[in-house]
């Protein structure tokens, strides 16, 4: 089975910084794309950051220029520096990764069970 374990959320003052860490871990063959959501309250999930597995980066606007995704292909984790916070990033973050399990097998998502951000003064 495929998991994926959040860590580095916490509380943070507007302008501070965090950095996110995933980890997938057991059994599976490759792991395509990589990528962070965020829910905040009385809101629905979206999309925050996604890289490949050659790098290339996706973010959402109204985190360009503050928030940096990276990953290490070879320890199967994804990376988030959050940086300039706003307490309009306050949210559950969550990390997913499209998986292969075997390489027969179709790409599946996953997803890791959340780490709160709060951004607060």
């Amino acid at each position: 089975q495929v998991q994926l374990v959040e860590s580095g959320g916490g509380l943070v003052q507007p302008g501070g910084s965090l950095r996110l860490s995933c980890v997938a871990s057991g059994t599976f063959f490759r792991i395509d794309i990589m990528g962070w959501y965020r829910r905040a309250p009385g809101k629905e999930r979206e999309s925050v950051a996604v890289i490949t597995s050659r790098g290339g980066t996706n973010y959402a606007d109204s985190v360009k220029g503050r928030f940096a995704v990276s990953r290490d292909n070879a320890k199967n984790t994804v990376y988030l520096q959050m940086n300039n916070l706003k307490p309009e990033d306050t949210a559950v973050y969550y990390c997913n990764g499209i998986v292969q399990v075997r390489y027969t097998d179709n790409y599946e998502p996953y997803w890791g069970q959340g780490t709160q951000v709060t951004v607060s003064s």
